[in-house]
């Protein structure tokens, strides 16, 4: 009996949102009574191709950087690798050094 009711509840604003949209008429297609608002539209959407290619060589992010680019930055990023490797192999072998000192400093006492 719970499992009817949970379905009906859940079915409900189902059926109401068709019948809400079935009675909505589409506004995608336009009967082109408006050509004055079209045209304004069209202006406002639309730029000169020189404005255009200006938009575009000002975004440089949107446009595919040269093979040089990429590979100085394949460089940049190999070279900032290699000095975290290095830095965490630094790290590690002083990690290394202080453990051994501790093990000495442990043998050294007397029992």
């Amino acid at each position: 009996m719970a499992g009817t009711h949970t379905v009906l509840l859940t079915l409900l604003p189902t059926v109401l949102i068709l019948i809400v949209l079935a009675g909505v008429e589409s506004a995608a297609v336009k009967d082109g009574k408006d050509s004055e608002a079209k045209a304004g539209a069209s202006k406002q959407v639309f730029m000169p191709a020189s404005d255009a290619s200006n938009f575009f060589k000002r975004r440089g992010r949107r446009s595919p950087g040269t093979y040089e680019e990429y590979y100085a930055e394949q460089r940049l990023k190999m070279a900032a690798n290699e000095r975290r490797r290095e830095h965490l192999e630094e790290q590690h072998d002083e990690h290394e050094n202080y453990l051994e000192e501790e093990r000495d400093g442990e043998t050294d006492l007397p029992v």
